[in-house]
């Protein structure tokens, strides 16, 4: 016997225990979406899924909103035949996207795998937003993620009063998505304690969980499956048990391989943040974004972009998402305290704070790069200025 705990509708709920809104409360939730500094991906990017969705002819697995065909043009960019833009959400090898899909389109989960700042949130929320249209089943994983927010928790007022029955019985993000048919997320798998992170286990290889204080079980429906993120820096954490890893096929999402890749990167997301926080255009600032990725770069590979130089690497990761960060801030200097239009002295700071981690060393070897590459490299004298007054 198996306990309902959801509907198995492929319909998205949000709020399970809220009661239906009436026309003027759903007109303030969606307001109150439209208004969310950083929206679900499914609410942000609504008018492509459901243009995609309405051209897509090919075969859709149980539950899917759209074909394998169409999550990887969701994800990827693309132009339909009714002119409609997809922008890219991706910018990599299109092979990644395609194994990534076609492995959730299988029984077998989906674990991304990456040095930190490669997209593995970003992409995990865009894959669960474009199958299930609900990017919100989510475990953060952490330190002191408890075995319950996997598996299930109790509301004691009932329990209590009650004793262990299905009302008192509070599913977690996964169980949920077990009995919808939908996609959940574990973000941070490496960082969740072994222990815990083996509940998983039975969960992936026999598709149930089991209630023993009900004797009853969960069964995940057709449609059912899972998408974790981990950082292979962090393999020191809490490493996967061999059982655990062998229950996920494992993606690999790499740096951007070209210095134009990443500029592309950092300029889209950088113009789609500034929009939520009315900063200036991005366009006025490729100048510096072409500067910060080349410093992150070169310092991130140990050799200048021209390969004559050796450089020391710091202890940082310098990152595509750091990067991003830099220039969201200095565009926010430019817009509120310069003319609005990004300049050196913008992103000196951001980049020095990025780089200098671990004071004493690294601020040696940040010295050390601006005066023998930075300080003769033509047309960066101001950005040597900027960034010495701000080293000082």
């Amino acid at each position: 016997m198996s306990v309902s705990v959801e509907p198995t509708s492929a319909e998205p709920r949000r709020n399970h225990s809220a009661p239906a809104n009436t026309g003027a409360e759903q007109g303030e939730s969606e307001a109150s979406r439209s208004a969310a500094l950083r929206p679900h991906a499914e609410d942000a990017f609504a008018a492509e899924l459901v243009a995609l969705a309405a051209q897509d002819d090919r075969p859709r697995p149980a539950r899917w909103r759209m074909s394998p065909w169409a999550v990887a043009t969701y994800l990827l960019g693309g132009t339909l035949p009714d002119g409609t833009v997809i922008t890219p959400k991706y910018v990599g090898p299109r092979r990644i996207v395609e194994v990534a899909v076609t492995t959730l389109a299988t029984d077998r989960a989906l674990l991304l795998l990456g040095v930190p700042g490669t997209a593995k949130t970003w992409v995990s929320e865009h894959l669960a937003a474009a199958i299930s249209g609900d990017s919100t089943l989510l475990v953060q994983g952490t330190a002191g993620t408890p075995e319950e927010a996997i598996r299930y928790g109790w509301n004691y007022a009932r329990l209590l009063a009650h004793g262990p029955s299905r009302d008192a019985l509070v599913p977690s993000p996964v169980m949920r998505a077990m009995a919808q048919g939908t996609t959940a997320r574990v973000e941070e798998l490496t960082r969740i304690p072994a222990d815990v992170q083996d509940t998983l286990i039975t969960i992936l290889s026999e598709k149930t969980l089991p209630i023993p204080e009900l004797g009853d079980e969960v069964q995940a429906v057709r449609g059912f499956n899972l998408i974790a993120t981990a950082n292979d820096r962090d393999r020191g954490v809490n490493d996967l048990s061999s059982a655990l890893r062998r229950r996920f096929n494992t993606v690999v999402l790499p740096l951007p391989e070209t210095p134009e890749a990443e500029v592309d990167i950092v300029s889209r997301r950088v113009d789609q943040i500034g929009r939520s926080l009315d900063l200036p255009a991005v366009p006025e600032g490729i100048d510096e974004i072409r500067r910060v990725v080349t410093v992150f770069r070169e310092l991130r590979d140990g050799i200048t972009a021209d390969g004559r130089t050796k450089l020391k690497s710091p202890s940082g990761t310098l990152s595509t998402a750091e990067a991003i960060s830099v220039v969201t801030n200095g565009l926010a200097l430019a817009a509120h305290f310069g003319d609005g239009v990004l300049r050196p002295a913008d992103v000196a700071a951001g980049i020095l704070g990025a780089v200098v981690r671990d004071p004493a060393a690294d601020r040696v070897v940040w010295r050390e790069y601006l005066e023998t590459v930075v300080r003769e490299r033509d047309g960066w004298k101001d950005f040597y200025r900027a960034c010495r007054e701000v080293s000082a």
